[in-house]
């Protein structure tokens, strides 16, 4: 397994990595781990206005199948990718392309721990922007049963070193 945590970064505001140095099948596991509230779970879903008694009920969700309430998935997906920013793309990212894959293998309550693996599956140079490159990362939401409660993929559009130092060279 190939870490990318030793990497020093003297600008905390930039502490993600750098398209090049991204290796494919390195894994991260990440040191930041979230324990869910009710308050996250019931603000997050009347925020977005997902009223499903699933989140919100908790005597309708005792008849459920998990007889308790669910966390918004989407909360989960939220969160679990919230805690790879740091040693990811903290400050080097120019954003989002998209997520695909994205599953729930087994329910998040609350009280549940998450903590959250990253593996590089693969990186490939932009075609239309010659300052950056493309890494997809697989995020894995673990909770603290070791189960993993959410599963996706993300692609990153992720600056280069080299355009950064140049950036910084212009601005001095």
């Amino acid at each position: 397994m190939v870490s990318l945590l030793s990497l020093e970064r003297k600008d905390p505001l930039m502490a993600g990595l750098y398209f090049e140095e991204f290796e494919p099948g390195a894994v991260i596991d990440h040191p930041t781990r979230r324990t869910v509230t009710e308050t996250d779970n019931v603000l997050f879903s009347t925020l977005t206005l997902n009223l499903a008694p699933l989140h919100l009920d908790a005597e309708y969700s005792k008849n459920s199948i998990h007889g308790q309430r669910l966390v918004n998935s989407l909360f989960i997906l939220g969160l679990v990718s919230g805690i790879t920013v740091p040693e990811t793309t903290q400050g080097t990212t120019l954003g989002n392309l998209g997520y695909e894959d994205v599953r729930f293998p087994k329910p998040v309550f609350h009280g549940d721990t998450i903590r959250v693996r990253t593996e590089i599956v693969s990186k490939r140079e932009s075609q239309s922007r010659d300052d950056s490159g493309i890494v997809i990362f697989r995020h894995m939401g673990i909770n603290q049963r070791d189960e993993i409660v959410c599963d996706c993929r993300r692609a990153g559009l992720m600056q280069k070193r080299s355009a950064a130092e140049k950036a910084a060279a212009a601005a001095s």
